[in-house]
């Protein structure tokens, strides 16, 4: 660790994994932080996460720290620094030159109540409730139900001109995904704006990690994003192994990252079935939507549990993979993969399915870097951003899996490198299980029992959407002071409202599925 580049405002150097003192992390002013980070931003680095912590030092309990911290993929380092900000203070904003901050300040704004003077759209991240006069009111008119919920008005933004109409879709949907409210401003079918609402479930986890960690925390890991608890559970266990100074087994280490490259590809089956579905395609919806479940239940053979619960812990794994069972998983990978190949090339020599998915939904490679996009959205648009080869950890840092990227940042773009990416995911999991390290899967239960004090770290991994970032920052006693979790989906739903602008409204549908964000990885 070090701070780094004398003339510019100072921040400490570091990498993913690695244990920092809080001590050495630099105290800016606010003009010091922004400065800061529209200067290495402006030189090619992008925003991890930017957030508010209470600040220890003052006593009251009036003041706020806000946490900046920034990712250099070309060099594989983290720069991370603080400003102390007053509760119901200002700052000017760093959205207007830093488009990547936005929904990090309008979280800001609403978790601690304090400006970003200058941000252009400063709404609540989450649906607000409404005031106790709001509630009053609305339950004299609403007797008849009175279990309703009452929440506030959240306020949309407008494009105003003759024919420009609104198409509002949600929060309520069909089936069992969670809610959600898209609104479009169009003129006739071509869409001039998309705002996404969503938040209308805060869950509060970060909240709850606080004084951690404990015998639930991983529990909250698990289930942070459902369709990503090896994801979260992994950059979780990371940083906790980092912060007590553990050595994980070699073997855990490669366990661990066959459990995550089987996510990504029941993952990437499920979405390409899903978006065949949304043009109508039925061999590819119908045969991915099996084989999507052939993926699953591989996990289910390392751990009993089909999204990989219970396999990831502190430490190393809960379950091992001895050689019969490894043989057999490489067998039905094989068998599965076979099969995905057979279904995506029925939709790659579809005519009809190319005319739908090529030039709808294009994110330019400035655009997407603007934004801070990650994951596979990011490398659709042609930046070569994947942590696995950034910021490796784990067994990642001694076998590599090649970075795919395409250029056109359209759906095809978007749906053909998630094919790249079960292509070689699955090569990466049939040569781990055929050469697992031997020894243990597990360390000693007393090298975790003390982490760090007066500490922070940052874990980085890429799950199938793109990055998950994970940061901590420890007391005197070595528990959480500070819990910040980025889903990859936080950085990735302007890109989707950016990708309807100019389309036809009928397109949302393939746009939305080939991004495939989650809303409750959103709602922290």
């Amino acid at each position: 660790m070090s701070v780094v580049r004398e003339g510019r405002p100072r921040f400490a150097q570091t990498r993913a994994g690695r244990v920092v003192a809080r001590a050495a992390v630099p105290l800016l002013s606010l003009e010091e932080l922004r400065a800061g980070v529209l200067d290495r931003v402006a030189a090619g680095a992008r925003l991890v996460a930017l957030f508010g912590a209470r600040d220890a030092r003052d006593a009251p309990c009036a003041a706020v720290e806000l946490w900046a911290v920034l990712a250099d993929d070309h060099e594989g380092t983290l720069e991370l620094a603080t400003a102390p900000v007053a509760r119901g203070g200002s700052f000017a904003a760093l959205t207007p030159d830093c488009p990547q901050a936005h929904l990090f300040e309008r979280e800001i704004a609403e978790q601690w109540q304090i400006t970003p003077i200058g941000h252009p759209w400063l709404k609540p991240v989450r649906f607000p409730r409404a005031s106790a006069s709001e509630r009053e009111s609305a339950s004299a008119s609403a007797s008849a139900t009175p279990s309703a919920p009452v929440v506030g008005v959240m306020d949309y933004y407008r494009v105003e001109g003759e024919e420009v109409h609104e198409v509002a879709v949600g929060p309520v949907h069909a089936g069992v995904i969670e809610p959600g409210h898209f609104r479009f401003q169009c003129h006739g079918e071509e869409v001039f704006h998309l705002e996404i609402s969503l938040g209308y479930q805060h869950r509060g986890v970060e909240r709850a990690l606080l004084g951690g960690p404990d015998k639930r925390t991983i529990h909250y890991m698990e289930t942070l994003a459902g369709d990503t608890s090896v994801g979260h559970a992994s950059a979780y266990c990371h940083l906790l192994e980092a912060l007590a100074g553990a050595r994980v087994p070699g073997r855990a280490l490669s366990l661990r990252a066959v459990a995550l490259e089987l996510e990504r590809l029941a993952n990437h089956t499920g979405d390409l079935g899903a978006l065949a579905n949304d043009v109508g395609y039925l061999p590819t919806a119908s045969y991915c939507g099996r084989l999507r479940g052939d993926f699953l239940n591989l996990t289910a053979t390392i751990c009993g549990n089909r999204f990989g619960r219970g396999l990831v812990r502190p430490g190393g794994v809960g379950f091992d993979v001895e050689p019969e069972r490894a043989a057999d998983m490489v067998r039905r990978l094989d068998a599965a993969v076979a099969d995905v190949e057979s279904a995506a090339d029925l939709m790659w020599s579809s005519a009809s399915v190319l005319s739908r998915f090529e030039n709808a939904g294009r994110v330019a490679e400035e655009a997407a870097f603007e934004l801070g996009l990650v994951g596979f959205a990011a490398r659709a648009s042609g930046l070569y951003r994947d942590v696995r080869h950034d910021h490796p950890w784990g067994i990642y840092r001694f076998t590599k899996v090649p970075v795919s990227t395409m250029h056109s940042g359209d759906v095809f773009a978007r749906a053909y490198l998630r094919w790249l990416e079960i292509r070689r995911s699955a090569r990466f999991v049939r040569e781990q299980l055929g050469a697992l390290p031997r020894g243990g899967t597990r360390a000693a239960n007393e090298s975790l029992a003390t982490l760090a004090k007066q500490s922070v770290c940052v874990s980085l991994i890429e799950g199938w959407r793109g990055e998950i970032a994970h940061v901590a920052v420890t007391d005197e006693r070595g528990r959480f002071a500070a819990y910040k979790v980025v889903d990859p989906s936080f950085h990735n739903w302007a890109g989707l409202a950016l990708a309807l602008r100019d389309q036809q409204i009928s397109d949302f549908p393939i746009c939305n599925k080939s991004f495939d964000l989650s809303y409750c990885g959103h709602d922290l």
